[in-house]
Protein backbone atom coordinates (compact mmCIF):
# COMPACT_ATOMS: atom_id res chain seq x y z
CA UNK A 1 0.00 0.00 0.00
CA UNK A 2 1.17 3.66 -1.36
CA UNK A 3 0.39 6.21 1.58
CA UNK A 4 0.26 9.63 1.55
CA UNK A 5 0.17 11.28 5.47
CA UNK A 6 -1.25 14.91 4.83
CA UNK A 7 0.03 17.65 7.87
CA UNK A 8 3.74 18.53 9.89
CA UNK A 9 2.90 18.19 13.67
CA UNK A 10 3.10 15.79 16.83
CA UNK A 11 -0.25 14.40 15.93
CA UNK A 12 1.16 13.36 12.16
CA UNK A 13 4.87 12.07 13.10
CA UNK A 14 2.73 9.87 15.72
CA UNK A 15 0.49 8.44 12.75
CA UNK A 16 3.73 8.43 10.28
CA UNK A 17 5.27 5.89 13.13
CA UNK A 18 1.99 3.36 13.17
CA UNK A 19 1.75 3.66 9.66
CA UNK A 20 5.09 2.46 8.71
CA UNK A 21 5.26 -0.46 11.22
CA UNK A 22 2.33 -1.60 9.19
CA UNK A 23 3.91 -4.31 7.02
CA UNK A 24 1.17 -3.74 4.05
CA UNK A 25 2.86 -0.43 3.53
CA UNK A 26 5.26 -0.34 1.00
CA UNK A 27 6.28 3.38 1.00
CA UNK A 28 4.88 6.43 2.84
CA UNK A 29 5.01 9.93 1.75
CA UNK A 30 4.07 13.11 3.96
CA UNK A 31 2.97 16.46 3.08
CA UNK A 32 4.32 18.82 4.21
CA UNK A 33 5.74 16.97 6.78
CA UNK A 34 8.37 17.81 9.64
CA UNK A 35 11.84 16.54 10.22
CA UNK A 36 10.77 13.67 12.33
CA UNK A 37 8.61 12.63 10.07
CA UNK A 38 11.55 13.09 7.04
CA UNK A 39 13.05 9.74 9.01
CA UNK A 40 10.25 7.21 7.74
CA UNK A 41 8.80 8.78 4.88
CA UNK A 42 9.21 10.59 1.66
CA UNK A 43 8.32 14.27 2.37
CA UNK A 44 6.72 16.32 -0.31
CA UNK A 45 5.61 20.27 -0.68
CA UNK A 46 1.73 21.22 -0.48
CA UNK A 47 -0.06 23.34 0.45
CA UNK A 48 -2.37 21.13 2.76
CA UNK A 49 -5.72 23.26 2.61
CA UNK A 50 -5.42 23.71 -0.89
CA UNK A 51 -8.04 20.88 -1.94
CA UNK A 52 -6.53 20.81 -6.13
CA UNK A 53 -3.10 20.68 -4.97
CA UNK A 54 -3.52 18.01 -2.04
CA UNK A 55 -5.60 15.33 -4.63
CA UNK A 56 -3.16 16.43 -7.50
CA UNK A 57 -0.45 14.88 -5.28
CA UNK A 58 -2.47 11.95 -4.10
CA UNK A 59 -2.22 11.33 -8.21
CA UNK A 60 1.41 11.48 -8.63
CA UNK A 61 2.44 9.77 -5.75
CA UNK A 62 -0.16 6.94 -6.86
CA UNK A 63 -1.42 6.87 -3.41
CA UNK A 64 -3.92 3.58 -2.34
CA UNK A 65 -4.62 5.51 0.66
CA UNK A 66 -4.56 9.63 2.00
CA UNK A 67 -4.55 10.16 5.57
CA UNK A 68 -5.62 13.72 6.37
CA UNK A 69 -3.86 15.00 9.68
CA UNK A 70 -5.06 18.35 10.61
CA UNK A 71 -8.93 19.31 11.06
CA UNK A 72 -8.23 22.58 8.59
CA UNK A 73 -7.46 20.74 5.61
CA UNK A 74 -10.79 18.41 6.03
CA UNK A 75 -12.73 21.91 6.91
CA UNK A 76 -11.36 22.99 3.12
CA UNK A 77 -12.74 19.82 1.79
CA UNK A 78 -9.10 18.31 1.58
CA UNK A 79 -10.51 14.41 1.96
CA UNK A 80 -13.36 15.31 -0.70
CA UNK A 81 -11.52 16.34 -3.43
CA UNK A 82 -8.95 12.88 -3.20
CA UNK A 83 -11.66 11.31 -3.48
CA UNK A 84 -12.94 12.77 -6.29
CA UNK A 85 -10.04 11.33 -7.74
CA UNK A 86 -11.23 7.99 -6.97
CA UNK A 87 -8.75 7.38 -4.39
CA UNK A 88 -9.74 6.38 -0.82
CA UNK A 89 -9.35 8.70 1.89
CA UNK A 90 -9.13 8.86 5.84
CA UNK A 91 -11.47 11.36 6.87
CA UNK A 92 -14.40 13.39 7.10
CA UNK A 93 -16.41 15.10 3.95
CA UNK A 94 -16.41 18.68 4.35
CA UNK A 95 -19.75 18.68 5.02
CA UNK A 96 -19.37 16.47 8.13
CA UNK A 97 -16.17 18.24 9.31
CA UNK A 98 -17.96 21.10 10.31
CA UNK A 99 -18.73 18.90 13.61
CA UNK A 100 -15.66 20.59 14.35
CA UNK A 101 -15.60 23.49 12.27
CA UNK A 102 -18.75 24.88 13.82
CA UNK A 103 -19.74 24.53 17.24
CA UNK A 104 -22.99 25.78 16.74
CA UNK A 105 -23.84 22.98 14.14
CA UNK A 106 -22.73 20.65 16.48
CA UNK A 107 -24.70 21.17 18.72
CA UNK A 108 -27.41 21.22 16.59
CA UNK A 109 -26.55 17.86 15.63
CA UNK A 110 -26.36 17.02 19.37
CA UNK A 111 -29.47 18.41 19.98
CA UNK A 112 -31.68 16.50 17.05
CA UNK A 113 -29.79 13.52 17.74
CA UNK A 114 -30.41 13.31 22.28
CA UNK A 115 -26.98 13.41 22.65
CA UNK A 116 -26.07 14.38 26.39
CA UNK A 117 -24.13 17.64 26.20
CA UNK A 118 -23.93 20.99 27.66
CA UNK A 119 -26.53 23.70 27.81
CA UNK A 120 -25.25 26.94 25.05
CA UNK A 121 -26.49 29.80 23.18
CA UNK A 122 -25.29 30.47 20.20
CA UNK A 123 -24.03 34.37 20.61
CA UNK A 124 -23.09 36.93 17.83
CA UNK A 125 -23.27 40.45 20.42
CA UNK A 126 -22.50 41.84 23.17
CA UNK A 127 -26.35 41.91 24.24
CA UNK A 128 -26.96 38.22 23.72
CA UNK A 129 -23.28 37.38 25.52
CA UNK A 130 -24.57 38.86 28.49
CA UNK A 131 -27.52 37.08 28.83
CA UNK A 132 -25.84 33.78 28.37
CA UNK A 133 -23.33 34.53 30.71
CA UNK A 134 -26.20 35.89 33.56
CA UNK A 135 -28.15 32.10 33.21
CA UNK A 136 -24.93 30.09 33.58
CA UNK A 137 -22.84 31.93 36.04
CA UNK A 138 -19.28 31.41 37.02
CA UNK A 139 -17.05 29.49 35.56
CA UNK A 140 -17.87 31.10 32.37
CA UNK A 141 -17.09 28.60 29.36
CA UNK A 142 -17.17 30.64 25.78
CA UNK A 143 -15.54 29.19 22.68
CA UNK A 144 -15.09 30.26 19.62
CA UNK A 145 -17.77 29.21 16.77
CA UNK A 146 -14.95 28.70 14.64
CA UNK A 147 -11.36 26.32 14.36
CA UNK A 148 -9.22 27.85 16.88
CA UNK A 149 -5.98 25.33 16.42
CA UNK A 150 -7.23 23.94 20.32
CA UNK A 151 -6.73 27.54 22.11
CA UNK A 152 -10.22 28.91 21.12
CA UNK A 153 -11.94 28.08 24.88
CA UNK A 154 -11.72 30.34 27.49
CA UNK A 155 -12.76 28.47 30.96
CA UNK A 156 -12.80 31.58 33.50
CA UNK A 157 -14.36 32.83 37.11
CA UNK A 158 -13.55 36.54 35.53
CA UNK A 159 -16.59 37.79 33.87
CA UNK A 160 -14.24 40.67 31.56
CA UNK A 161 -12.17 38.32 30.37
CA UNK A 162 -14.98 36.04 29.36
CA UNK A 163 -16.63 39.14 27.72
CA UNK A 164 -13.77 40.01 26.20
CA UNK A 165 -12.75 36.44 24.70
CA UNK A 166 -16.45 36.57 23.01
CA UNK A 167 -15.76 40.42 21.77
CA UNK A 168 -12.74 38.73 20.28
CA UNK A 169 -13.72 36.04 18.35
CA UNK A 170 -17.41 37.39 17.31
CA UNK A 171 -19.36 34.42 16.53
CA UNK A 172 -19.49 32.12 20.17
CA UNK A 173 -21.35 29.14 22.00
CA UNK A 174 -21.78 30.21 25.54
CA UNK A 175 -22.47 27.00 27.39
CA UNK A 176 -23.14 25.96 31.43
CA UNK A 177 -19.91 24.62 32.89
CA UNK A 178 -19.74 20.62 33.33
CA UNK A 179 -17.63 19.21 36.41
CA UNK A 180 -15.93 16.32 36.63
CA UNK A 181 -12.72 14.41 35.25
CA UNK A 182 -12.73 14.37 31.21
CA UNK A 183 -11.85 11.90 28.60
CA UNK A 184 -10.87 11.89 24.71
CA UNK A 185 -12.49 8.76 22.89
CA UNK A 186 -11.48 8.36 19.30
CA UNK A 187 -13.43 6.41 17.15
CA UNK A 188 -12.93 5.19 13.71
CA UNK A 189 -15.74 5.31 11.89
CA UNK A 190 -17.00 4.46 8.18
CA UNK A 191 -20.18 6.55 8.72
CA UNK A 192 -22.42 2.71 9.59
CA UNK A 193 -19.58 0.61 11.60
CA UNK A 194 -17.77 2.80 14.94
CA UNK A 195 -14.58 1.03 15.93
CA UNK A 196 -13.48 3.19 19.59
CA UNK A 197 -9.98 3.23 20.54
CA UNK A 198 -8.48 3.14 23.89
CA UNK A 199 -9.94 6.50 26.12
CA UNK A 200 -7.16 8.54 27.18
CA UNK A 201 -6.85 12.31 29.11
CA UNK A 202 -4.90 15.04 28.18
CA UNK A 203 -3.83 18.26 30.11
CA UNK A 204 -5.15 21.80 28.12
CA UNK A 205 -3.88 24.31 30.71
CA UNK A 206 -0.47 25.40 30.10
CA UNK A 207 0.92 24.81 33.82
CA UNK A 208 0.97 22.32 36.75
CA UNK A 209 -2.47 22.08 38.63
CA UNK A 210 -4.70 23.29 35.42
CA UNK A 211 -3.16 26.62 35.80
CA UNK A 212 -2.68 29.09 33.14
CA UNK A 213 -4.72 29.66 29.47
CA UNK A 214 -5.57 26.56 27.24
CA UNK A 215 -3.00 25.46 25.01
CA UNK A 216 -3.55 23.04 22.19
CA UNK A 217 -2.76 20.42 24.75
CA UNK A 218 0.48 19.87 27.41
CA UNK A 219 0.57 15.72 27.80
CA UNK A 220 -1.68 13.18 27.81
CA UNK A 221 -1.98 9.23 28.62
CA UNK A 222 -3.81 5.96 28.16
CA UNK A 223 -5.56 4.30 29.10
CA UNK A 224 -7.59 5.29 32.09
CA UNK A 225 -7.44 3.45 35.19
CA UNK A 226 -9.96 5.26 36.87
CA UNK A 227 -12.39 5.04 33.98
CA UNK A 228 -16.23 3.97 35.08
CA UNK A 229 -16.70 0.09 33.97
CA UNK A 230 -18.56 0.00 31.04
CA UNK A 231 -17.58 3.95 29.84
CA UNK A 232 -16.68 3.51 26.47
CA UNK A 233 -19.91 1.40 25.89
CA UNK A 234 -21.91 4.19 26.96
CA UNK A 235 -20.15 6.63 25.40
CA UNK A 236 -20.52 4.53 22.19
CA UNK A 237 -24.72 3.70 22.45
CA UNK A 238 -25.55 7.38 23.69
CA UNK A 239 -23.51 9.02 21.80
CA UNK A 240 -21.50 7.72 19.15
CA UNK A 241 -24.01 6.09 17.21
CA UNK A 242 -26.71 8.75 17.53
CA UNK A 243 -24.22 11.17 16.35
CA UNK A 244 -23.58 9.03 13.25
CA UNK A 245 -26.78 8.37 12.77
CA UNK A 246 -28.21 12.11 12.84
CA UNK A 247 -25.34 13.03 10.67
CA UNK A 248 -26.40 9.99 7.64
CA UNK A 249 -29.80 11.79 8.39
CA UNK A 250 -28.95 14.83 6.95
CA UNK A 251 -27.17 13.20 4.09
CA UNK A 252 -23.87 13.74 5.46
CA UNK A 253 -22.26 10.64 6.75
CA UNK A 254 -18.99 11.27 8.74
CA UNK A 255 -16.23 8.70 8.02
CA UNK A 256 -12.41 8.93 9.61
CA UNK A 257 -12.06 9.77 13.05
CA UNK A 258 -14.68 11.29 15.41
CA UNK A 259 -12.73 12.77 18.72
CA UNK A 260 -15.69 12.71 21.59
CA UNK A 261 -14.58 15.05 24.08
CA UNK A 262 -15.92 14.36 27.53
CA UNK A 263 -16.79 15.36 31.09
CA UNK A 264 -17.56 12.74 33.37
CA UNK A 265 -20.30 14.54 35.24
CA UNK A 266 -22.46 13.42 38.54
CA UNK A 267 -25.17 12.59 35.77
CA UNK A 268 -22.69 10.59 33.72
CA UNK A 269 -20.73 11.20 30.27
CA UNK A 270 -21.71 14.46 28.86
CA UNK A 271 -20.14 15.78 25.35
CA UNK A 272 -17.82 19.12 25.93
CA UNK A 273 -16.79 19.07 21.76
CA UNK A 274 -16.55 17.22 18.96
CA UNK A 275 -13.26 17.06 16.47
CA UNK A 276 -13.09 15.92 13.29
CA UNK A 277 -9.66 14.36 13.78
CA UNK A 278 -6.91 12.43 16.18
CA UNK A 279 -6.05 14.69 18.72
CA UNK A 280 -2.80 16.00 19.71
CA UNK A 281 -1.36 15.14 21.60
CA UNK A 282 -3.54 12.12 23.04
CA UNK A 283 -2.79 10.25 19.51
CA UNK A 284 1.05 9.94 20.62
CA UNK A 285 -0.25 8.26 23.39
CA UNK A 286 -3.01 6.34 22.09
CA UNK A 287 -0.95 4.96 18.83
CA UNK A 288 1.92 3.80 21.32
CA UNK A 289 -0.17 1.37 22.16
CA UNK A 290 -1.79 0.09 19.14
CA UNK A 291 -1.07 -3.51 18.23
CA UNK A 292 -3.49 -3.53 15.50
CA UNK A 293 -1.73 -2.51 12.00
CA UNK A 294 -2.57 1.05 11.85
CA UNK A 295 -2.84 1.68 7.36
CA UNK A 296 -4.75 -1.43 7.27
CA UNK A 297 -7.53 -0.21 10.19
CA UNK A 298 -7.51 3.29 8.25
CA UNK A 299 -8.03 2.01 4.70
CA UNK A 300 -10.44 -0.34 6.46
CA UNK A 301 -12.59 3.19 7.41
CA UNK A 302 -11.79 4.99 4.28
CA UNK A 303 -12.86 2.21 1.85
CA UNK A 304 -16.26 1.20 4.11
CA UNK A 305 -14.88 -2.19 5.34
CA UNK A 306 -14.83 -1.41 8.48
CA UNK A 307 -17.19 -3.87 9.65
CA UNK A 308 -14.66 -6.96 8.26
CA UNK A 309 -11.95 -5.51 10.31
CA UNK A 310 -10.90 -7.87 12.99
CA UNK A 311 -11.03 -6.40 16.39
CA UNK A 312 -8.43 -4.44 17.52
CA UNK A 313 -5.16 -5.47 19.78
CA UNK A 314 -4.01 -3.33 22.05
CA UNK A 315 -0.43 -3.60 23.94
CA UNK A 316 -0.28 -4.66 27.68
CA UNK A 317 1.21 -1.41 29.84
CA UNK A 318 0.11 2.25 29.61
CA UNK A 319 1.86 5.17 27.55
CA UNK A 320 2.91 9.05 28.62
CA UNK A 321 3.36 11.80 26.71
CA UNK A 322 4.90 15.36 27.38
CA UNK A 323 4.90 18.27 25.82
CA UNK A 324 8.06 20.76 25.85
CA UNK A 325 6.92 24.04 24.66
CA UNK A 326 9.00 27.03 23.51
CA UNK A 327 9.24 29.68 25.76
CA UNK A 328 6.33 32.09 25.43
CA UNK A 329 3.55 29.57 24.59
CA UNK A 330 0.92 29.78 24.26
CA UNK A 331 0.78 33.45 23.99
CA UNK A 332 3.76 34.07 21.43
CA UNK A 333 6.08 31.36 21.29
CA UNK A 334 9.56 32.12 19.99
CA UNK A 335 11.15 30.12 17.10
CA UNK A 336 14.69 29.65 15.79
CA UNK A 337 16.23 27.99 18.89
CA UNK A 338 18.50 25.18 18.17
CA UNK A 339 17.40 21.76 20.23
CA UNK A 340 19.61 19.18 21.54
CA UNK A 341 18.59 15.48 22.09
CA UNK A 342 15.86 14.92 20.33
CA UNK A 343 17.00 12.11 18.24
CA UNK A 344 15.66 9.50 20.40
CA UNK A 345 13.34 6.92 19.80
CA UNK A 346 10.11 8.08 21.86
CA UNK A 347 10.44 11.73 20.94
CA UNK A 348 7.72 13.01 18.59
CA UNK A 349 8.49 16.28 16.73
CA UNK A 350 5.39 18.35 16.54
CA UNK A 351 7.15 22.01 16.02
CA UNK A 352 10.83 21.41 14.48
CA UNK A 353 12.50 22.53 11.09
CA UNK A 354 16.23 21.92 10.05
CA UNK A 355 18.57 25.27 9.40
CA UNK A 356 19.42 24.90 5.66
CA UNK A 357 23.13 26.20 6.54
CA UNK A 358 23.76 23.26 8.80
CA UNK A 359 21.29 21.04 9.00
CA UNK A 360 20.67 22.19 13.17
CA UNK A 361 17.38 20.91 14.41
CA UNK A 362 15.78 24.20 15.59
CA UNK A 363 12.17 25.02 17.39
CA UNK A 364 9.56 26.19 14.96
CA UNK A 365 6.21 26.26 16.78
CA UNK A 366 4.86 26.37 20.49
CA UNK A 367 4.62 22.90 20.81
CA UNK A 368 7.45 21.75 19.75
CA UNK A 369 8.38 18.31 20.77
CA UNK A 370 6.49 15.39 22.44
CA UNK A 371 8.53 12.68 24.49
CA UNK A 372 6.09 9.86 24.39
CA UNK A 373 6.94 6.52 26.06
CA UNK A 374 5.07 3.04 27.33
CA UNK A 375 5.40 1.04 30.67
CA UNK A 376 4.57 -1.44 32.34
CA UNK A 377 1.63 0.43 34.35
CA UNK A 378 0.81 4.05 34.22
CA UNK A 379 3.78 5.53 36.86
CA UNK A 380 6.52 3.26 34.77
CA UNK A 381 5.60 5.14 31.69
CA UNK A 382 5.45 8.44 32.99
CA UNK A 383 9.01 7.59 35.17
CA UNK A 384 10.34 6.83 31.24
CA UNK A 385 8.40 10.01 29.64
CA UNK A 386 10.18 12.38 31.88
CA UNK A 387 13.44 10.37 31.60
CA UNK A 388 13.44 11.22 27.82
CA UNK A 389 12.08 15.07 28.57
CA UNK A 390 15.34 15.40 30.79
CA UNK A 391 17.53 14.13 27.82
CA UNK A 392 16.30 17.42 25.78
CA UNK A 393 17.84 21.14 25.67
CA UNK A 394 15.94 23.94 24.75
CA UNK A 395 16.50 27.40 25.59
CA UNK A 396 13.76 28.36 27.21
CA UNK A 397 11.47 25.89 26.84
CA UNK A 398 8.89 24.59 29.20
CA UNK A 399 6.70 21.90 30.27
CA UNK A 400 4.11 20.39 32.91
CA UNK A 401 5.73 18.26 35.61
CA UNK A 402 2.31 16.52 36.73
CA UNK A 403 0.64 15.06 33.55
CA UNK A 404 -0.62 11.67 34.87
CA UNK A 405 0.68 12.54 37.94
CA UNK A 406 -3.31 12.39 39.90
CA UNK A 407 -4.26 8.99 37.93
CA UNK A 408 -0.46 7.21 39.37
CA UNK A 409 -1.80 8.73 42.63
CA UNK A 410 -5.66 7.59 42.51
CA UNK A 411 -6.62 10.87 42.87
CA UNK A 412 -9.17 10.87 39.90
CA UNK A 413 -12.76 10.36 41.41
CA UNK A 414 -15.91 10.22 39.52
CA UNK A 415 -18.84 12.85 41.07
CA UNK A 416 -21.07 11.17 42.42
Amino acid sequence: MRVLLIGSGGREHALALGLVADPSVEVLFAAPGNPGIGTVAGMRDVVFTDPAAVAALAVECSADLVVVGPETPLVAGVADAVRAKGIPAFGPSAAAARLEGSKAFAKDVMTAAGVPTARAYSCADAESVGRALDDFGAPYVVKNDGLAAGKGVVVTEDRPVAEEHARACGQVVIEEYLAGPEVSLFVVTDGETAVPLLPAQDFKRVGDDDTGPNTGGMGAYAPLPWAPPGLVDEVMRDIVHPTLAELRRRGTPFAGLLYVGLAITTTGPRVIEFNARFGDPETQAVLALLETPLAGLLHAAATGELAAHPPLRWRAGAAVTVVVAAEGYPAKPRTGDVIHGAEVSGIIHAGTVRRAADGALLSAGGRVLCCTATGSDLAAARDAAYELVRGVELAGSHHRTDIAAAAVAGRITIPG
